[in-house]
Parts: C-alpha cells; sequence; structure tokens
C-alpha cells in the first residue's frame, strides 16, 4: 500500500486498548493523516461513556457515535436466533455485530471521502475476517489499514507501555486487561489466566461477571419468566408487550440475576488456532432455549430435523464473517419461511444458572394430547402392524437375501 495516498482514514474506534492507540499510531506512520473515529453502539453501555472526549484528546479528527442497536436487534441476532444458529455451543455474540459494524464504517467512510479504513483486529482472530468481508461486500476496492499485521508490537502490555508513553488514557492495567467484547447481546472473555485451560474461571470474584452472577451465588428461589412469540419474534414478556430490544434487555437481568448463560468453551477459530473464552449472555440463552421449545410443538417433523441441520451452516457462516454471502440469505429465506407457525407463549423457570421447562401453548400446536396419550382415544393402535410390516419390508429381505447367499 503507497502510504503517501493515505490522506484520510475512518477507524473503527470502540475506545478500548486496542483502537485507543490506534490512533496516534496512525498519526505517526500516515503522514499525519486525518483519523476519524466511527463508534458502533451496539449496546455496549458505559463504554460508550466519554468516547467523544477520550478520542478527540488522542488526536482524532472527528467521531461519530451511532446507535445501531435496533437495526442490530432486529436485522442480525433475531434472524440468528430464529435459525436456531450457534457455532460450538457459541452465541455469535460478536460474529453477528461485526457485519453490521463494517456496513457503518463503509458508509462514513464513503461519506467522508476516505481513502482507507482502519480496524485493530488482531492477526490470529475472526474479527479481521469479519469486518474485511464486510468492506469488501460494500466497498470492494476500499484499502484496508491492519495495524497488527504492520506494527512491531507484540503483546498487549506492550500495547499498554506504548499508550502511558503517548498519554492514552486507559482503564484497564497489566493486572485486569482481559480481551473483552461487549454488546446488548453478550459479554466475552479471553487471556490472562483464561490461557491456560487448567484454570477454572474466577466466576466467584467481584468484578469478573459483568452481566450476572455465577449460579452459586444466584437466589435460592426460582425465577419464572414468560415469553410470548409471533412468527418467531419475541413481542412480549411477562404479559408485557415489548420490543425485541427491551425484551433482551431485559432477560440480561433476570437471567444474569439467575446465572444463567454463563459458557466456559474452547472453540475453533476460523484462521485454525483454538481458543478458550468465557462468554455471558443471560438473555440470549433463555430467548434460544424458549423459542426452540415453541418450535418443539409449532414445527413438523421433518422440517425441524432440516432446520436443525442447516442451523449448523447458518451457525458457520456468522462465524466465519460470511453474513452478507448468498447462501446465508438463502438459509435465512428458509428460516422465515418455517417461523410463519411459530407463535405461541413459552414458561421457564429460571433456577441457578438451569432453564426449565414449565409450559407452552400454541394455537398452531401439531402435539395432540388425544392421540398421544396413554389413556383411552380414537387412535387404532392395529394400524401399526401394517405400518411396521411395509417399513421394515427392506430390512426383511436384506436378511432373507444374506441368509440364502451363506448357504
Amino acid at each position: 500500500m503507497d502510504k503517501s495516498s493515505i490522506k484520510k482514514v475512518v477507524l473503527a474506534y470502540s475506545g478500548g486498548l486496542d483502537t485507543s492507540i490506534i490512533i496516534p499510531w496512525l498519526k505517526e506512520n500516515y503522514n499525519g493523516c486525518q483519523v476519524i473515529a466511527v463508534a458502533a453502539n451496539v449496546g455496549q453501555a458505559d463504554e460508550l461513556d466519554g468516547l467523544e472526549e477520550k478520542a478527540l484528546k488522542t488526536g482524532a479528527d472527528k467521531i461519530y457515535i451511532l446507535d445501531l442497536t435496533d437495526e442490530y436487534v432486529n436485522d442480525y441476532i433475531i434472524p440468528t436466533m430464529q435459525a436456531g444458529a450457534r457455532y460450538e455451543e457459541y452465541y455469535l455474540g460478536t460474529s453477528h455485530a461485526r457485519p453490521l459494524i463494517a456496513k457503518a464504517l463503509v458508509e462514513i467512510a464513503l461519506k467522508e471521502g476516505a481513502d482507507a479504513i482502519c480496524h485493530g483486529c488482531t492477526g490470529k482472530g475472526n474479527d479481521q475476517v469479519r469486518f474485511e468481508l464486510g468492506i469488501k461486500h460494500f466497498a470492494p476496492n476500499m484499502k484496508v489499514i491492519a495495524p497488527w499485521r504492520e506494527w512491531t508490537i507484540k503483546s498487549r502490555e506492550e500495547e499498554i507501555a506504548y499508550a502511558e508513553a503517548h498519554n492514552v488514557p486507559l482503564k484497564i492495567n497489566k493486572e485486569t486487561n482481559y480481551s473483552k467484547d461487549k454488546n446488548l447481546w453478550h459479554l466475552s472473555h479471553e487471556g490472562l489466566d483464561l490461557e491456560d485451560t487448567g484454570n477454572e474461571p474466577q466466576y466467584e470474584k467481584p468484578g469478573f461477571l459483568e452481566m450476572g452472577v455465577s449460579p452459586v451465588l444466584a437466589p435460592d428461589a426460582p425465577t419464572y419468566v414468560e415469553l410470548t412469540f409471533d412468527k418467531g419474534v419475541p413481542t412480549s414478556l411477562n404479559g408485557e408487550k415489548m420490543s425485541a430490544k427491551e425484551i433482551i434487555l431485559a432477560l440480561n437481568k433476570i437471567g444474569g440475576a439467575n446465572g444463567i448463560g454463563i459458557l466456559d468453551i474452547v472453540e475453533n477459530r476460523l484462521v485454525g488456532m483454538k481458543c478458550r473464552g468465557v462468554y455471558e449472555t443471560p438473555g440470549g440463552t433463555i430467548l434460544y432455549k424458549a423459542h426452540s421449545v415453541l418450535e418443539s410443538i409449532t414445527l413438523d417433523k421433518m422440517t425441524m430435523h432440516e432446520k436443525e441441520k442447516l442451523a449448523i451452516t447458518f451457525g458457520e457462516l456468522v462465524y466465519n464473517g460470511q453474513w452478507f454471502s448468498p447462501l446465508r440469505e438463502a438459509l435465512s429465506a428458509f428460516v422465515t419461511k418455517t417461523q410463519e407457525t411459530v407463535t405461541g407463549k413459552v414458561r421457564l423457570k429460571l433456577y441457578k444458572g438451569n432453564m426449565i421447562n414449565a409450559g407452552v401453548w400454541s394455537d398452531y400446536s401439531l402435539y395432540s394430547e388425544e392421540i398421544a396419550t396413554f389413556g383411552e382415544s380414537d387412535y387404532d393402535q392395529t394400524d401399526s402392524k401394517g405400518f411396521i410390516t411395509l417399513y421394515g419390508l427392506p430390512t426383511k429381505v436384506q436378511a432373507l437375501v444374506k441368509s440364502k447367499v451363506k448357504k
């Protein structure tokens, strides 16, 4: 890349360690270029406090703070949840936020006439792929600057030292610098003691968990929640109509208080290595569970089984940065069709990290108590004899052939 041609750069800015030091680094290494910081609000709450002042004091020429929360929930979270898509138990909290942020970065870059877009993703992680594939989709010729693939800094400790040398204010220190990603859906923790798979996460240590408590510290009495869905979209919580975003935020509080949604996993990253992370997804875990329970009575057998298979592919596409791919869009069209009858109400009992089914109702229920009952019904059990004869015919023929050949 010809650095002399870079006059204006749009930076994906969070105010965290990586993106904070990137501002002075860009000024030093790209001929004092203009740096336009873009902070995407996807629900990181207090992490946005003082962000504008910090960016400008650190050297940014301009900053945009974009509220993307509604779009994030309605266009990314809910379609993924409806698909039942996860990646190796992970509820994709970082994964489906990145394509939306990439889209916003391109919009600002084109508006500002920027020469390049910069991100703070490491060369080891998945997010570099997610950001850059999103950028390629909307601006295929846009230059991308990835400092972690250029600078001589090799660790978070060296980043902190760089920040201190350039008077960049930080909220962390060398003892508390877990690599975190937070939004309204989840919070991830990586690094430090978690890099040793033999270490138990410090769930009971004050300050480690931020969205909830350890199941050990959860209340001794259960909490009931009732969720209503309309065509697979959550519409009310405990009888109160809310937007999907409001429901997620409310469930985060309820689920967090009951120790729901804590996941410790060693996942297979897109770039090939295994990496350990601890995820907090209290509201999302409840939402997935309730949606699945409702689908159990509203989807027919073949559709449900096929949907479960495709959920794996959907989750891999999201995890691997392929949100804007034709296949993901096609799968979403399939999922939307399957949701036409996913309307009804689900009750769950939350207790010390557990979610227990406590009732499900739907006008579209395919469950028939009259047919399934062990009591008296109009179901003619003798019908099964003919069914088994025909269903088992290939097995019988195969066995007869084998016995004949052996003779």
